[in-house]
């Protein structure tokens, strides 16, 4: 016995999935046509459309949706079945329609009716011709898309203009142009239930470790949901989970240019229909701190450029906390350095004062967001009045108080990875607080918590913190400086552990 609810089938017992039960093709239009008219809900949406035709004296059907479907590419097919005459369909009619009769490039036949209902949601047309117990699919789709701008987030003063956008052929294809390698490998999935929402696995294959490719695919195949709601980032949570570490276990980037450098390193790239941003894994620490205008420049800039970002990243950590320190314990100033701390302390606990101050840079990046530009202007004297000198001269901020916090903001606006920036408030956060109650106990066995944190934590078999823990020095001063792209090693160990010469 069968029972249906909603898109859970059980039979005999066992519950599977619906779209897992086939529904065989008849030569029958007319039984295909119900179950897909059915399926598809062509009465109830708009935009789904069924067209029913006769070629050659044989009826034919169309299956498509209206935002999807290339109007050009479908009327010359029709111009094409119109000649058709009822010799052309005597015999082996699969055969003459799709070899000779339907001018396409991207053609292929479903026997599952089920399947087909997939299909065609995702914008391919679906052709039922009477007499043939298959359906022809005409990849004739394309969807809205806006040009390939340079990201917001990833600008450069020289270099390419161009970025990924929602559409994922066109992203695709993007990588494409720059790694014409032919064992570039370019993978595609469908993942959740009601969504099917297409994925793309991408990598060089005799450089890419395929121990973590294969592990990349059962994954992204194990993933068992509705949809993916916000896209690249619920892939990466299904991947790697680890809900409650701040810190990302994979790299995005809106540039093709860099996710061409990274498929040349051996790294694997994951394409999601919908997202602007790709997905980079297995990731380091490191990479996140990279940017693509230090290779833009000589190298000798490019070594300045990356110490200056180094800099404003641990500034952004262990600035704040480490001054909350030394101005709650003046005995540890060395000497010279009485000048550090609070010349006037105020009414506000400097503890209260940064995190009062934390809270309203969070709020102003949040404000900034949903500002429209025109009131851009307006937000910036708001920021003032919050954290400037009103809040000075009122008592609330001291200061130095203000001074560190715009080094420490600054430091994380200067972070490349957004992610990464966001982790380290939080670290930051928690290093602030830890100080201010428990002063030199709190500051060491939090520094020392983040750490082993940093230190154990894993993408696959890579290690995070590495080339710092495990230690490696040549790879260890390829993080630190920038070398010659004609010196640098292309493929780390460990990202491509089979051969790294090679």
């Amino acid at each position: 016995m069968v029972f249906l609810v909603k898109n859970v089938i059980e039979v005999e017992g066992q519950i599977v999935k619906n779209e897992q039960i086939q529904h065989p093709a008849s030569k029958n239009i007319e039984h295909n046509n119900a179950y897909l008219t059915r399926e598809l809900g062509i009465d109830k949406s708009f935009d789904l459309i069924k067209l029913d035709l006769e070629y050659g004296g044989r009826k034919m059907t169309f299956f498509l949706v209206d935002g999807f479907a290339k109007d050009e590419a479908l009327t010359q097919i029709q111009r094409e079945l119109m000649v058709l005459n009822e010799e052309d369909l005597t015999s082996d009619i699969l055969h003459t329609l799709i070899k000779s009769k339907i001018p396409y490039v991207e053609i292929e036949t479903e026997k599952d009716l089920n399947k087909v209902v997939d299909q065609v949601l995702a914008g391919p047309a679906a052709l039922v011709v009477d007499g043939i117990n298959e359906v022809i699919i005409i990849d004739t789709r394309t969807y809205p898309v806006r040009g390939p701008e340079e990201p917001d987030t990833e600008q450069v003063i020289r270099g390419a203009k161009d970025g990924f956008v929602e559409t994922l052929v066109l992203n695709v294809s993007l990588a494409r142009r720059r790694v014409r390698d032919r064992t570039l490998r370019n993978e595609y999935m469908t993942v959740g239930r009601r969504s099917k929402t297409d994925l793309c696995v991408s990598y060089i294959e005799d450089i890419a470790d395929p121990i973590v490719v294969t592990e990349v695919k059962k994954a992204l195949e194990k993933i068992d949901t509705d949809g993916l709601p916000m896209g690249d980032k619920t892939i990466e949570e299904y991947l790697y989970g680890q809900h409650y570490n701040p810190y990302p276990f994979v790299r995005y980037t809106e540039r093709p240019d860099v996710a061409a450098a990274h498929l040349f390193e051996g790294h694997v790239i994951i394409f999601v229909d919908g997202s602007p941003s790709v997905i980079i894994t297995p990731t380091t620490f490191w990479h996140h701190l990279q940017h693509a205008e230090e290779y833009r420049q000589k190298p000798i800039i490019g070594i300045a450029l990356r110490l200056v970002r180094f800099s404003a990243v641990w500034s952004s950590i262990f600035l704040l906390p480490l001054w909350l320190l030394l101005a709650q314990n003046q005995a540890l100033l060395p000497e010279g350095m009485e000048y550090i701390g609070p010349n006037e302390t105020g009414t506000v606990p400097l503890l209260a004062q940064f995190i009062i101050a934390e809270i309203g840079i969070e709020m102003l990046r949040m404000a900034a967001i949903h500002t429209p530009a025109a009131l851009a202007t307006a937000l910036g004297l708001v920021a003032a009045l919050l954290i400037g000198e009103v809040a000075i001269n009122v008592g609330l901020f001291s200061t130095e108080v203000v001074l560190y916090l715009a080094v420490a903001a600054v430091g994380s606006f200067a972070t490349p990875s957004y992610e990464m920036s966001l982790a380290n408030r939080l670290i930051r956060v928690g290093l602030l607080i830890a100080t201010g109650l428990f002063q030199v106990f709190g500051y060491v066995i939090s520094v020392t918590l983040l750490v082993i944190l940093l230190t154990s934590m894993k993408v696959y078999a890579t290690p995070y913190f590495w080339p710092f823990i495990p230690f490696s020095v040549r790879s260890f001063r390829d993080v630190i400086f920038r070398s010659p792209i004609p010196l640098k090693r292309q493929r780390p160990k460990a990202i491509h552990p089979i051969d790294e010469d090679r």
